[in-house]
């Protein structure tokens, strides 16, 4: 056994005293920081009856955390309250013709991805899925041979959300490059749960939500873009704060403000904000190569115990090879969910698997007792 190095941290979950909450892909376990920032925003309002301006500060901080995660500047930070609103705004900036029309992605992305850019489809774009193998991987070689010269944009999930496979984000960003196309990548199921470099890497936008990893609360999400890519791309779907000054209540002018912020739109969601500053904040405080690490190594008990009770894996059983999340395919995932959750283990019901999803909050004793479980509920 090995040694857990996040006894301080996991104190600052209550809900693990009680239960084992394995469901970072879906949601984490809610730290105290962050029940504390929703706890001040409600007195705040409740005390001042409105307080915009500081509950413009804190979101602020929010990108500043999220940009710092992932090696980038609150200025090239954007915020909406999902993925889909972000992704959906890339897609109404990028232009489609006979010479540059294709986007690229993987069959293994989140469907909401998928959705968002056939329906670009109605400006001309041309969508083509790259085929995973039977074991819900996608090969380097594969993603060469679509990706061309008319490839607009290359959209990637950095973790695949059903098996947890882990792609080679700053490869698929060279074969991107080399072809003049952009890459979006999601990091729904990467961002808190290991390193990132947006600028080491070769990303162009980079998309999260905070409710998984980041340890925030479902209705925001954030977007990196690269700052000269910004500056050439006008947001249809807008607002005020995406103004130069959006102040100025100038009903008349349409102009762009500098950097990522031109894609804010209206008033945002100023309470997830403070959720997810609190969250990342707490990220920010660790060493993101031995999140990374302890988590790897949390993959590699889960997939040890689940091959030990004969319990079958849909994810790579290579830890290298994938994220925290380990898939297990079960009959009626909802029912083993909720049989799951009366036993004490929070886990997450994806189609035909239940996901094993630990944080760097969770021990070794967390997941092999989740597997074994799983094996006596199944």
């Amino acid at each position: 056994m090995s040694h857990f190095p996040f006894e301080t941290q996991r104190a600052l979950f209550p809900i693990l005293s009680r239960k084992t909450q394995l469901s970072s892909c879906s949601q984490s376990a809610l730290a105290t920081p962050v029940s504390d920032a929703i706890t001040r925003y409600m007195a705040s309002w409740s005390e001042k009856g409105m307080d915009w301006g500081g509950w413009a500060v804190v979101l602020d901080q929010a990108k500043a955390e999220f940009a710092r995660l992932i090696g980038a500047d609150a200025a090239d930070i954007a915020v909406m309250s999902c993925v889909s609103d972000l992704a959906s705004s890339v897609g109404n900036c990028l232009s489609f013709d006979a010479q540059r029309d294709g986007i690229v992605l993987g069959e293994i992305d989140f469907p909401s991805l998928g959705h968002v850019w056939l329906a670009q489809k109605a400006r001309g774009a041309s969508v083509q899925f790259v085929q995973s193998d039977a074991g819900g991987e996608i090969a380097l070689d594969d993603y060469a041979r679509v990706i061309n010269d008319r490839t607009r944009l290359v959209s990637v999930s950095q973790v695949s959300y059903s098996n947890g496979f882990k792609q080679d984000i700053a490869a698929i960003a060279q074969l991107a490059r080399a072809h003049g196309a952009l890459l979006f990548v999601d990091a729904y199921q990467s961002a808190g749960a290991m390193q990132i470099d947006v600028v080491r890497d070769g990303i162009d936008m980079l998309v999260c939500g905070a409710q998984k990893y980041l340890l925030g609360c479902p209705g925001i999400a954030f977007m990196y873009v690269r700052r000269d890519l910004a500056e050439q791309l006008k947001p249809v779907n807008t607002g005020w704060f995406g103004r130069v000054n959006p102040f100025a209540f100038d009903i008349r002018t349409l102009d762009y403000a500098q950097g990522a912020r031109r894609f804010d739109t209206g008033t945002p969601p100023y309470i997830n904000g403070a959720a997810a500053c609190a969250g990342m904040a707490i990220l920010n405080t660790l060493d993101m190569a031995q999140v990374e690490a302890h988590i790897e190594h949390l993959s590699t008990v889960t997939l040890r115990e689940a091959a030990r009770h004969g319990l079958p894996i849909t994810s790579p059983l290579d830890p290298r090879r994938k994220g925290s999340n380990t898939a297990i395919r079960v009959n009626d995932s909802a029912s083993v969910e909720r049989r799951m959750a009366d036993a004490g283990f929070i886990v997450s019901a994806r189609g035909a698997v239940i996901r094993i999803a630990p944080h760097f909050y969770n021990t070794e004793q967390d997941v092999a007792g989740a597997v074994a479980a799983l094996a006596r509920i199944v």
